[in-house]
């Protein structure tokens, strides 16, 4: 087991040490992210997290990048499932508000103060009991339903999307000025949803506007924005089951040298927020074309949106 797996132990402590630790481990897990295995590594326990915050997918990428579905140990009887012995639990950050009396303009009032505690996890692959459905993928190797789901990437772009040729080296690019997307035709079906997904990716974050962040675009130079798209293609392919082998991060290192940490949480935090902003408006969109068919999946309900 190297550094970046390695269980956080927190046993004994008080709430806030428990807390400054996690958030210093935290810091020190960006720092050592930028390395095309590791990147690559962390963007897939992001993929299958989509719904966690950004510093849980971290937490989680840190402890065990192979996890898969998460859940506490009392919920995981509910499954009728039960944690191993022996096992070292997941740490991750959850809210914990509470209440709080306060004067204002002589009268007293009660307000919700936000808190942060550190709760435990563990993965099903921690666990053994009564077997869990199984959640199928939207896509295969094969790219099944191509046309669905580019239907449903449509409806999910900020911009419109068409497929004809241009004269530019690229697979597909994005004119901001007239908030339009072009892919070129004659594609093969997976290499189109990558580029259609890729080309969204920067509508979504790099246009005047952010979708996202509901506020004005930071101004990011090109090889950040290039980072910034692709990471979010890989993420999203790698969720919908998508063959993502031939993604290659080799330039991620040399990306990442010389930036401040806080740039680089930044851009991390702003590849997941989006990343799962095509993800959940994608399944959104394809839900609805199941259920128009009678064809509504099983969900055994485990995610812990955190």
């Amino acid at each position: 087991m190297d550094n970046t797996t390695k269980p956080i132990e927190l046993s004994g402590e008080k709430s806030y040490n428990r807390l400054k630790k996690i958030t210093e481990r935290l810091e020190q897990g960006v720092t050592e992210l930028f390395d095309s295995r590791r990147y690559k590594e962390y963007l897939r326990v992001m993929s299958r997290f989509h719904n966690y915050s950004f510093n849980n997918t971290m937490l989680i990428y840190l402890q065990k990048p192979d996890a898969t579905r998460l859940a506490g140990y009392q919920t995981w009887k509910k499954f009728r499932r039960h944690v191993k012995k022996g096992e070292k639990s997941i740490k991750v950050i959850a809210p914990a508000p509470y209440k709080k009396t306060v004067e204002e303009n002589g009268e007293e009032k009660v307000i919700v103060v936000p808190h942060f505690k550190v709760v435990s996890a563990f993965d099903v692959s921690q666990t053994e009991g009564k077997p869990l459905p199984e959640i199928t993928t939207t896509l295969t190797g094969s790219v099944e339903g191509c046309d669905v789901f580019l239907s449903a990437l449509e409806q999910v772009s900020p911009y419109s999307i068409t497929f004809e040729d241009f004269d530019k080296d690229a697979y597909g690019f994005c004119d901001y000025q007239e908030r339009h997307i072009v892919v070129r035709p004659g594609l093969n079906e997976a290499q189109t949803i990558k580029t259609a997904i890729h080309e969204i990716a920067h509508a979504w974050i790099h246009d005047n506007h952010n979708p996202v962040l509901e506020d004005e675009a930071p101004k990011f130079d090109k090889r950040t924005r290039e980072v910034q798209a692709e990471s979010i293609a890989f993420a999203c392919c790698e969720h919908f089951g998508l063959d993502s082998s031939d993604y290659s991060f080799g330039y991620i290192a040399g990306w990442s040298s010389g930036r401040e940490l806080k740039e680089l949480h930044s851009s991390l935090e702003i590849i997941r927020n989006t990343a799962a902003e095509i993800i959940g408006g994608v399944e959104e969109q394809l839900l609805e074309l199941r259920q128009e068919h009678g064809q509504e999946e099983e969900s055994p309900g485990l995610a812990m949106s955190m």
